[in-house]
């Protein structure tokens, strides 16, 4: 499958409204990123940090979806080069399911393959470097993948966008 492409959702991924919340899944931090109401723009959030042999920080996420509102959440699926699902997107899927459980919002899985080179590419361009970044690295990364999520979204047409 392209990057970028859905992978198999577990709610409502396109209709409704309200605010959306993007997870950049790793192995030791989550970058995350929010929408605004109107689903347009995708902001950096927070980074979250698991700590060595603990589990993922799903009561951090679960509050901040209460804290912002959120009534979606689009977790970066990271897909092996082939498109295949190895063992980060396992946990991944894990997360979500986990994050979907406790928060009682819908979770969907967006392919991630490319978020984290988009992130990397842009900090390096604004002058970031890698080491002294991770935090803003992964919350681009969240903002990559949700703002891709969202621009993928089909759109009401409204009068005014037809005048």
């Amino acid at each position: 499958m392209p990057p970028g492409r859905p992978q198999a959702d577990d709610g409502d991924a396109g209709g409704g409204g309200g605010r959306v919340l993007a997870v950049d899944w790793g192995s030791k931090r989550f970058g995350l990123a929010l929408s605004d109401p109107t689903r347009l723009i995708a902001q950096p959030l927070v980074t979250l940090t698991r700590r060595a042999n603990h589990r993922a920080p799903v009561a951090d996420i679960v509050e901040l979806i209460a804290r912002h509102r959120v009534t979606l959440v689009v977790v970066g699926l990271p897909l092996d080069p082939d498109g295949a699902e190895g063992d980060a997107a396992r946990e991944a899927r894990e997360l979500g399911e986990a994050v979907r459980r406790r928060s009682a919002v819908p979770v969907t899985y967006w392919d991630e393959r490319l978020s984290t080179a988009a992130a990397l590419r842009s900090a390096r361009t604004a002058g970031v470097r890698d080491r002294d970044s991770r935090d803003r690295i992964d919350q681009m990364a969240a903002v990559a993948i949700l703002q891709h999520w969202l621009d993928a979204q089909p759109r009401e047409r409204t009068p005014a966008a037809d005048a």
